[in-house]
């Protein structure tokens, strides 16, 4: 077992799966394609790694960049510590690569307008890092693919609709085509470039195919998906249509199709949903694979395999939907369109296993599967990834799965776009970390916000506002791997689900019932408050803040609360008004004289952004509390469990003078948050500790919106 697999066990050993009997894929590295952007220049650019490739060898990436107009390279010759090679201008757009030895072939979008579409295959040497040939394309490119015997390329020539003209439906002239170019020696031949007629095949817009993806399987033939027409075209290497049929359609049952109220309920069905496929893989010389993203009409929310006669051999219906329901990533905003969203499909055989990737961009996951049996597919892993993953490359022969994620956060805080690095490995999965398979009905969670132990391994959690129409107790059982949702409670009032709250943190009653405590946001009328429910979620108590709390609140509210005797103790998120800076209150009220009182708790500096508090847990002789700021990534840096003795928490009177505790460090968290090869998320938002000890730690992935979706929830032993 490698060094650093040795270090991920130890952070999360009863996180991940059992001990590992068989081969599964792990990440090792996350790399911010910032990074590759060269000493003074604005890194506050948007970036985007979209479509990836490698050389020969595996040892290089290289990605296109569309906003940056570059194409990135990055080294991993050792793929646990990728390093930035730079960008290389390219003149326009660049919207997919292709990589034969050490030579890229780009396409590159330079049209003036929809109506005046453009394009050019460059060739780049990635050694002297210079371009050293260019063909006109005669329109816009999208997809280009290699033939495996590296003899030519195909390219697909969009000339891509207006989405704002006429609601973006077509037709809408010119019409795309296919593009065949042959390599000679390792050089493009422009003079051979070839042009495959793709009109009159399709029932939709006929007139106006828009040829979205290609793949080339071992006898030279090109499958082109034409995603907007709804339609697949096979092509011989000399350009002659093989076959062509539409890519039919899927009735879907048991979806969440709407997002009028922020919960998740897979109830729904939408028959007659067109596939509209997106990507496209032969997954050997008479199958391939299509992610059925849809467009305007359609999106299956999976993948299908198809004979290159047009016969459908699987379909994943809404399985692949609800296996990404079940680890927390399901985009519940994206529901009225296409849920989970698959886009890409990649096929390569690792050891002796063929299998195909699906990335879901809407819920940031790649899945895994065997494809041993093309009729009869098998999810083996869903691996978490940036936001959007939007193109892959396979590299068995050095045992890698790379993913290019587009989505590009950063001006609002967020993640940054990310290619990310997955290990093929004689090791148990390490994720998910928590799932809900096995609970019937289908149990949607996310936004994990406030945690508890209990006896016997078990550990509650509750969700915040994300699911306002939704707020749900969870019971998880932490003495499987991965950890378990055995159970989901409703949080009710007078019978219905409670609405106006936003559960920042739960604790035990003692007599089987439960003590939440929400964060209040005025502005939205969500007061701040505490709440006593029963073990069946209903609300029996509600106590609302003194007087002398809401003449100062401001919304960063209680986040977390914890039982000591008949006091219940809530930390504060950040200053409120009459705090000092760099101070906030940790709020005391007692459950039989109903007085209220506070300390004060010091905040760490913040590097960047703001530090405050996620979470309050007592436990032997001192309260644990969650410090975070509200960075991620390499910006972040302060995650960290401090603790305070109980001798401290001595609470005065609210509106006077309060205390101020003192603080000891417990542990940094950044380590733990890095151990599966990710990027530092933001939210640690649950703390719970175990009666021997053991923290629990679990991050909030604010519902999946603008967000990869990942949880993390982990343990950490005394």
């Amino acid at each position: 077992m490698t060094k650093r697999l040795l270090g991920l066990t130890s952070v999360i050993a009863l996180s991940a799966g059992a001990a590992g009997a068989e081969m599964n894929f792990n990440r090792i590295a996350s790399f911010p394609v910032v990074a590759n952007m060269a000493a003074g220049e604005d890194t506050a650019r948007a970036t985007s790694a979209e479509i990836i490739d490698a050389t020969a060898d595996g040892m290089t990436l290289v990605y296109t960049d569309s906003p940056l107009g570059v194409i990135g390279l990055i080294d991993i010759t050792e793929p646990a510590q990728p390093k930035p090679l730079g960008n290389l201008d390219m003149g326009g757009e660049p919207t997919s690569v292709a990589v034969l030895g050490r030579t890229a072939y780009v396409a590159v979008n330079t049209s003036d307008s929809y109506t005046a579409p453009s394009g050019r295959l460059a060739t780049v040497d990635l050694d002297s890092k210079t371009e050293t040939a260019s063909c006109d394309l005669g329109g816009q490119p999208d997809s280009i693919a290699k033939a495996p015997d590296g003899s030519f390329l195909a390219i697909a020539i969009e000339n891509e609709r207006d989405e704002d003209l006429n609601d973006g439906i077509i037709p809408q002239m010119p019409a795309g085509h296919l593009a065949l170019v042959a390599i000679t020696d390792g050089a493009v031949d422009c003079a051979s470039l070839k042009t495959v007629d793709l009109t009159g095949l399709a029932a939709v817009a006929p007139e106006d195919p828009e040829p979205e993806y290609v793949s080339i399987n071992a006898a030279g033939e090109t499958v082109v998906t034409l995603q907007e027409n709804n339609h697949i075209v096979v092509v011989s290497k000399d350009g002659a249509v093989l076959s062509h049929f539409s890519a039919g359609a899927v009735d879907l049952t048991g979806i969440d199709a709407t997002d009028e109220k922020a919960a998740l309920v897979f109830a729904e069905s939408q028959p007659g949903r067109l596939r509209e496929p997106d990507a496209v893989a032969w997954i050997d010389a008479d199958h391939f694979a299509t992610a059925n993203e849809g467009d305007y009409e359609g999106g299956t929310r999976g993948w299908t395999i198809f004979a290159k006669d047009g016969t459908v051999v699987y379909d994943s219906g809404a399985s692949f939907e609800h296996a990404i329901v079940q680890i927390g990533h399901y985009p519940d905003r994206r529901s009225d369109a296409k849920g989970v969203e698959p886009e890409s499909a990649t096929f390569a055989t690792f050891g002796s296993t063929p299998m195909v990737f699906v990335g879901a961009e809407r819920a940031s996951v790649v899945g895994v599967y065997d494809v041993t049996d093309p009729a009869a597919p098998v999810l083996k892993q869903l691996l978490p990834s940036g936001v959007g993953p939007e193109g892959y490359v396979a590299i068995p022969a050095r045992n890698l799965l790379v993913s290019a994620n587009e989505a590009d956060l950063g001006a609002d805080g967020g993640a940054r776009s990310h290619v990310m690095i997955y290990e093929y490995q004689d090791a148990a999965p390490a994720y998910p970390h928590l799932t809900s398979e096995g609970l019937e009905p289908l149990t949607g969670w996310g936004a994990i916000s406030g945690l508890a132990a209990d006896a016997d391994g078990v550990v509650w959690a509750v969700n915040d506002s994300f699911y306002g129409f939704q707020p749900t107790i969870f019971r998880i059982d932490t003495t499987q791997a991965p950890a378990r949702i055995v159970g989901a409670i409703p949080v009710t009032r007078a019978g219905q689900p409670a609405q106006k709250l936003d559960i920042e943190g739960i604790a035990l009653d003692g007599k089987g019932g439960f003590w939440l405590a929400s964060e209040g946001n005025t502005a939205k009328l969500v007061p701040h408050a505490l709440y006593h429910v029963n073990a069946k979620g209903a609300i029996k108590q509600e106590i609302a803040i003194p007087a002398e709390l809401a003449a100062v609140e401001t919304r960063f509210g209680f986040e977390g609360v914890t039982k000591i005797g008949d006091t219940l103790w809530m930390a504060i998120q950040r200053e409120w008004k009459d705090d000092p800076k760099g101070q906030v209150k940790l709020v005391a009220y007692n459950t039989e004289t109903e007085e209220w009182g506070a300390v004060r708790y010091p905040l760490d500096t913040p590097a960047k952004g703001w530090v405050g508090l996620s979470e309050i847990v007592a436990h032997g002789d001192h309260v644990y509390i969650v410090e975070r700021d509200n960075q991620l990534g390499t910006s972040a840096a302060t995650k960290k469990v401090y603790r305070v003795a109980l001798s401290d928490m001595q609470p005065a009177a609210l509106g006077g003078d309060l205390p101020l505790v003192a603080k000891q460090e417990v542990r940094d968290l950044i380590p733990d948050l890095t151990a599966t090869g990710g990027y530092v998320l933001d939210k640690v938002e649950g703390l719970a500790i175990a009666a021997d000890g053991t923290m629990w730690i679990a991050t909030d992935n604010d519902g999946v919106d603008d967000h990869s979706g990942e949880t993390m929830f982990f343990a950490v032993r005394p």
